[in-house]
């Protein structure tokens, strides 16, 4: 496979293999039979949103917006997914190359809401400006590439943990956390709600119209729709590592040693990677005082089996006291560290893709076409490439019905996946799944057969950014 260039990857970074070869093969040690039982229902609704995520927070958000009953089941104590519990706090582009806003809608709703301390980056001024000391000053803060500013801030986890919560309980979704998706609910092969596990036992749920805003597609993938699940090898898209933060550091003082001593920079990196191995740098937050490392980011691994989550959890940890001990001795600005927060949430970036009526492509990057069931807008990986239209296709399953996908597995090639995991990309897909999900369950239609003229007006209604339909 040929190597990416540069301006073909969304962030380029160190990866470390892990292992060879894939999962251990686990000796075979029988079956055990469980017995039949009848699963008590716990709700009935229109939409039912499994997994609150970026992707389920704005798809239950939009869904609710449109009138319909919502639930949402998530595993853990908190909405924003890897946004909040898997510490990807820097959020990754929302303007064209142009500076223009095109992650708008739901995203916009975010930012409006958030308390300003709670958000860290440029100006609206600023955005879309090739100004060489302004684009130097923002690199180093992550939201400047290829000598443009763009709006990619970094946020404090918590509070948008709080505003997620907010945002589904003005609009009356029904919450259900710690609960975890054990299969999905089928009538005649179509999907019509989901089963879930948790405190109180097993326990369904019966739904019109089911979006499956896992992060990993389980769902759909139990249901029987295809999925894929190749990777793109040079690409970090496929690596998983647990993030975290450090206090009392000085990241001022971090960045003028970076920015102005690279020699002495280069020499640090190379002997952290001696001592440690496993080595990343960090990255800023909201907070000059706090530190995010985001890897390091480790490859070999499947998403989708449990002793590789496990291992690279472990593994994660491990680093994050050695990351302390070595930045604390050798690092400007961290002589005063400590551990303030490990990620709760692994940092899954790729487990499978749906196969879906329609998918976004490598070969659509420099077309800059407009796709007539366009739902939203991506900004595509640097200024050589226009922005990249979103089909609803790519939300919908090639043959399975009842059920919608949103978030990290939505419908591309594993190259187009690099930036369509990302958050604001989430958001997107997630509004469309959401708003085309409450007007299938009030049309009584399945998704696929939902009018596509109907749904980009009802997102244009709502504030997202599109090109085609809807105005």
């Amino acid at each position: 496979m040929a190597t990416k260039s540069a301006d073909e990857k969304f962030f380029v970074s160190e990866m470390f293999r892990g292992k060879e070869g894939g999962s251990k093969a686990r000796p075979d040690l029988g079956k055990v039979k469980e017995p039949s039982r009848d699963t008590p229902v716990y709700r009935e609704c229109d939409v039912l949103v499994a997994g609150g995520g970026p992707g389920g927070t704005a798809a239950a958000a939009a869904a609710a917006r449109m009138g319909a009953d919502v639930v949402l089941l998530e595993r853990y104590n908190h909405l924003g997914g890897l946004s909040t519990g898997g510490l990807v706090i820097w959020i990754d582009r929302m303007t064209d190359w142009e500076g223009k806003l095109v992650i708008r809608g739901f995203a916009e709703e975010v930012f409006d809401r958030l308390p300003k301390d709670a958000v860290a980056g440029p100006d609206r001024q600023e955005w879309g400006s090739r100004d060489a000391g302004r684009a130097a000053y923002w690199m180093h803060r992550t939201s400047a590439f290829h000598g443009v500013v763009t709006w990619s801030p970094t946020i404090d986890p918590e509070r948008l943990k709080l505003l997620s919560q907010d945002l589904l309980l003005e609009r009356k979704v029904h919450i259900v956390y710690h609960a975890w998706i054990a299969a999905p609910l089928m009538e005649d092969g179509v999907v019509r709600g989901a089963i879930f596990e948790s405190k109180s036992g097993r326990q369904a749920v019966r739904a019109k119209v089911v979006v499956d805003a896992t992060g990993d597609g389980d769902l759909h993938a139990m249901a029987g729709a295809r999925s894929e699940t190749d990777i793109e090898e040079s690409d970090i898209h496929h690596c998983m590592n647990t993030a975290w933060l450090f206090g009392g550091v000085d990241m001022n003082q971090w960045i003028e040693f970076k920015a102005a001593r690279p020699e002495q920079f280069s020499q640090f990196m190379q002997l952290g990677r001696e001592t440690l191995r496993f080595f990343e740098r960090p990255f800023v937050s909201w907070r000059n005082d706090i530190a995010l490392y985001m890897g390091p980011r480790q490859s070999g691994y499947s998403a989708l089996d449990v002793d590789d989550l496990t291992t690279v959890e472990v593994r994660s940890r491990k680093l994050m006291a050695q990351h302390l001990d070595f930045y604390r001795e050798h690092a400007p600005g961290f002589s005063n560290a400590y551990l303030l927060y490990g990620a709760p949430q692994l940092g899954v970036r790729h487990a499978r893709r749906l196969a879906g009526t329609s998918k976004v492509t490598r070969a659509q990057w420099p077309t800059g076409s407009v796709l007539p069931d366009e739902i939203g807008v991506s900004p595509c990986l640097s200024p050589k490439f226009p922005s990249i239209s979103i089909p609803y296709g790519s939300l919908v399953p090639e043959k399975v019905d009842g059920v919608l996908a949103c978030g990290r597995h939505i419908a591309c090639d594993a190259t187009s996946h690099s930036f369509l995991r990302e958050i604001p990309q989430c958001w997107v897909t997630g509004q469309a799944a959401g708003t085309a999900a409450a007007i299938a369950a009030n049309r009584g239609v399945a998704p696929r057969a939902v009018d596509v003229g109907e749904l980009q007006a009802a997102l244009t209604g709502q504030g997202a950014y599109l090109r085609s339909g809807g105005s």
